[in-house]
């Protein structure tokens, strides 16, 4: 059995195997299939998407472009979408549907001490916000399609219809 180290100040668990640090971090995503969904900031809609994928992103210090390019390509061939004989065939890209994605900081939060979250794994914003830039447009270019956003670090108020639904958690050190 191999111990798992938790190094709070680098925002990354090590695992110690035969005198070798392994770091492990991930960029997460929760991918919604959905009939349509938008992002309300202060009264005003900034995003806002038919069908297609609204994915909610949560990034971590030691993230890099290597997570989002893999996330990235990940997302644009997931085939989540029916087919004409109704099996999950299609891909975002196939059905030209619509893309949201929305920063969200809380999917790295731990509930492991106490009943209040811990968000200590999330990155910063001055770390996370230029990685979550990069996602964007780097899933434009993948997605060969224009990708609408939520605010990064403001209130939201998202709304969806979920269509199915279909709901995907993908974490890139898990990449299964």
């Amino acid at each position: 059995m191999v111990p798992n180290y938790t190094n709070r100040w680098a925002n990354r668990a090590i695992y110690l195997t035969s005198n070798q640090y392994t770091l492990i971090y991930s960029m997460r995503a929760v991918i919604q299939r959905v009939a349509s969904a938008s992002v309300v900031v202060e009264g005003e809609t900034v995003g806002a998407i038919d069908k297609g994928l609204l994915i909610l992103l949560g990034i971590e210090d030691a993230d890099d472009q290597e997570d989002i390019e893999w996330l990235t390509r990940k997302i644009s061939k997931l085939r989540i979408f029916d087919d004409e004989e109704g099996q999950m065939n299609y891909s975002v890209q196939d059905i030209d549907g619509d893309l949201l994605v929305v920063s969200q900081f809380t999917l790295h939060s731990s509930t492991k001490k106490g009943n209040r979250p811990s968000f200590i794994q999330a990155a910063r914003p001055e770390t996370a916000e230029p990685l979550y830039e990069k996602f964007v447009k780097y899933l434009e270019v993948v997605a060969t399609r224009k990708v609408a956003t939520g605010s990064f670090g403001a209130m939201m108020q998202v709304s969806l219809v979920n269509d199915g639904p279909v709901t995907i958690i993908i974490d890139t050190k898990n990449r299964e």
